[in-house]
């Protein structure tokens, strides 16, 4: 089992172990891709959609369509009821009902009212006398249908049923008697050449069975028993290996892939991360910070400076324009008058006295 378990686990390495570094290889880059590059591109095209399409469309539903449709589903519910709901109900209203029940009123004053006077004073009474003389032939006619009845009963029905019990039972009993002894023979009959027929159809079978089971059923057996299971068993022992090897080479080859792309991002840190983290902190850094500190820094407080300067210039410009005009405005139309306060309470009252 071992001579066979450690070359196929050999191989099986040897095959799965590229398989397994392209494999992390493709998993490392397709991570990369989607948090790159598909996630933003798809986070921009659903911003781009819903600003460009949805937002547009929405505003255009809102203050464009559904205004206008609810205008014409108003005006139009309008026109509908104008044209057909209002007519109808007026001619419904107005001619429909007051003509039917003027019809109504006719038909009740020269159909209803007749009718119920015929029924009640003329088809009633005749009924009455009809049900009267109904009655008493009922009567007659059951009188005569009871003697008709003794009469056919004394007749037909007791000599036949005297016939019936004292001749023809006695006569049925006999044949009855005769055909079930002849019944039984028949089937005695039966009986004994059905179980010879069984016991010729089981000879003839227990000799078909140990026909088919010498000639089939036991070499099919000892093929089974001494060829196809023992092979079964070496196949299924061989795939379990495969199985167990390739499972076995897929973990292996993943822990040489994982130590490979470390050493590979080990070395690509020292070559390129490393100096350019040191250029960007021991260089980059220091001349951005005297960058800052000697030129962006004093640059920025002398345009401050400069700025102040300017804004407190236009503000005296903009005071000795407002003098000037007030001066010239002063000398043309005068000095404005001032306004007199407007005394209440009192003091008001007392003014208005003196």
């Amino acid at each position: 089992m071992v001579a066979i378990r450690l070359p196929v686990r050999i191989v099986a390495l040897v095959v799965v172990l590229p398989v397994r570094l392209v494999w992390d290889a493709l998993v490392v880059a397709g991570r990369f891709l989607l948090d790159t590059a598909l996630r933003p591109g798809g986070r921009a095209l659903a911003w781009l959609g819903r600003t460009l399409v949805l937002r547009p469309l929405g505003a255009v539903w809102t203050y464009v369509l559904a205004p206008v449709g609810r205008g014409l589903a108003a005006a139009g519910l309008f026109l509908g009821k104008c044209l057909f709901v209002w007519p109808w109900v007026g001619l419904w209203r107005y001619l429909v009902v007051p003509v039917g029940r003027g019809l109504g009123w006719l038909l009740r004053v020269l159909l209803v009212v007749p009718a119920v006077w015929l029924y009640r004073y003329v088809l009633t009474p005749v009924g009455h006398a009809l049900a009267w003389a109904a009655r008493g032939v009922g009567a007659g006619a059951s009188a005569v249908g009871r003697g008709v009845r003794w009469l056919l009963r004394t007749l037909f029905v007791v000599p036949a049923v005297w016939t019936y019990a004292r001749v023809l039972t006695p006569i049925g009993q006999g044949i009855a008697w005769v055909a079930l002894g002849v019944a039984a023979g028949v089937v005695w009959l039966a009986r004994v050449v059905g179980a010879g027929v069984m016991w010729l159809l089981r000879g003839i079978g227990l000799v078909l069975w140990t026909l088919l089971r010498w000639l089939v059923v036991v070499p099919a057996v000892a093929v089974w028993r001494w060829v196809l299971a023992p092979v079964g068993r070496g196949v299924a022992v061989v795939g379990r290996e495969i199985g167990d090897a390739l499972g076995h080479a897929w973990r292996v080859a993943g822990r040489l892939s994982r130590a490979v792309w470390r050493f590979l991002g080990q070395l690509l840190r020292w070559i390129f991360v490393s100096p350019a983290r040191w250029v960007y902190r021991s260089v980059l850094t220091p001349a951005g910070h005297a960058v800052r500190d000697l030129v962006w820094r004093p640059a920025a407080a002398a345009v401050r400076a400069a700025g102040r300067a300017t804004r407190q210039a236009l503000g005296s410009v903009r005071d000795s324009v407002r003098a000037a005009r007030a001066d010239v405005r002063r000398l043309l139309f005068g000095a404005p008058r001032e306004k007199v306060p407007v005394t209440q309470g009192p003091e008001a009252e007392g003014n208005l006295r003196t």
